[in-house]
């Protein structure tokens, strides 16, 4: 006797729908989402305004405000306006762009653990960049290129190899497990070859860092962000679709592989986005999504409060890097590194005792 593991649940649509009067346009409200997103929100403008405040060069906020405006101290003006703003706005740009795509990719693979860097696509991006930085031997914009590329190559091969009838998630994850382990060997052999100022220069990019960015850095990833994030949008009410199964979605007039491939690249191209500007950060495109369903007690991947978790992460663990054992700065990177793989720890934990009930 077979026994067959039944289908997941639908999710389920909470909230109140609020029509406009012609009855064309509507959008579903979730009061508590609503509320845990103003406060990530002034959590990321908390964070910002300490960052604007501390470090070596210590300020008041209403030194800080004169000085966005024009007003402030001489030497404030370049700390704040050259260094710290940039460096800020890049974050809660990557940030957002990480939570997006992570939330987009564990509901097409309907897996907590189908983020980009644990697929793989963030090490394509890797990849790409690399191969600017150490054989081309590029400038930063190349750079940035070479990891938008990557990103989508890889993407493209995980797509085709997992394609059978449609793209299951778990068939989707375990081949961009293998093709990310493929591709930490080709990275590896990049480094072996490379000089070893090279070879410094580009280690230094792989651990994800938001050191020395500028507003060469700011322009780039905020255009991006203004591009993706309102498809991202408009694909939602498709992805909530899909997350009730494929014929399910497909009864109700959803082109499932279509729209499926569409948010796959649009993840990748947040993904993509954000490696190029800040290297490749890792675990927040992998806890922002969850973190966001859990304070927002939603069952379907909200898009929106995954973007603020995943600017409010990335902002708060790049403080903690500058700050923790100051005057030392720590790559943003590795302070994610630190704290996501407690995360991924305690996922992999609860998803084996899924398993084993």
């Amino acid at each position: 006797m077979t026994v067959t593991k039944p289908p997941p649940a639908p999710a389920l649509l909470t909230g109140r729908v609020l029509r406009s009067r012609s009855g064309r346009l509507s959008v579903r409200a979730h009061p508590r989402s609503l509320v845990v997103g103003g406060v990530l929100v002034v959590v990321v403008l908390v964070v910002a305004v300490l960052m604007l405040v501390t470090g070596d060069y210590p300020a008041t906020v209403g030194e800080v405000v004169r000085t966005v405006f024009g007003d402030g101290p001489p030497g404030l003006e370049l700390i704040v306006n050259r260094f710290r703003m940039p460096r800020i706005l890049v974050g809660i740009a990557v940030g957002v762009a990480l939570g997006v795509s992570g939330a987009i990719f564990q509901s097409l693979s309907r897996n907590p653990l189908g983020s980009p860097d644990i697929i793989g696509f963030t090490t394509g991006s890797a990849t790409g960049a690399l191969l600017v930085i150490l054989v081309f031997r590029d400038t930063m914009s190349g750079t940035a290129g070479g990891a938008i590329a990557g990103g989508v190559v890889t993407s493209l091969v995980v797509y085709m190899l997992a394609f059978k009838r449609g793209v299951s998630g778990f068939r989707l994850i375990l081949i961009g497990i293998g093709v990310s382990a493929m591709l930490a060997s080709v990275n590896a052999f990049l480094l072996s070859r490379a000089t070893l100022r090279d070879a410094q220069n580009a280690q230094l990019w792989l651990v994800g860092s938001l050191n020395a960015r500028g507003w060469q850095h700011v322009v780039p990833v905020w255009t991006a962000i203004a591009a993706l994030l309102p498809i991202a949008v408009v694909l939602g009410k498709r992805m909530m679709m899909l997350e009730m199964g494929d014929e399910a979605a497909a009864a109700r007039g959803v082109p499932v592989e279509r729209s499926r491939l569409a948010l796959l690249l649009t993840a990748v191209g947040l993904t993509a986005v954000a490696t190029a500007a800040a290297g490749p950060v890792g675990f927040v495109a992998l806890a922002a999504p969850q973190v966001a369903r859990r304070l927002t007690g939603s069952t379907g991947a909200g898009l929106l409060p995954a973007a603020l978790t995943g600017a409010a992460l990335l902002t708060a663990a790049d403080l903690a890097g500058q700050r923790l054992i100051a005057p030392t700065q720590l790559p943003v990177g590795l302070t994610t590194g630190a704290i996501g793989g407690l995360y991924l720890a305690v996922l992999l934990g609860r998803e084996w005792r899924k398993g084993r009930s």
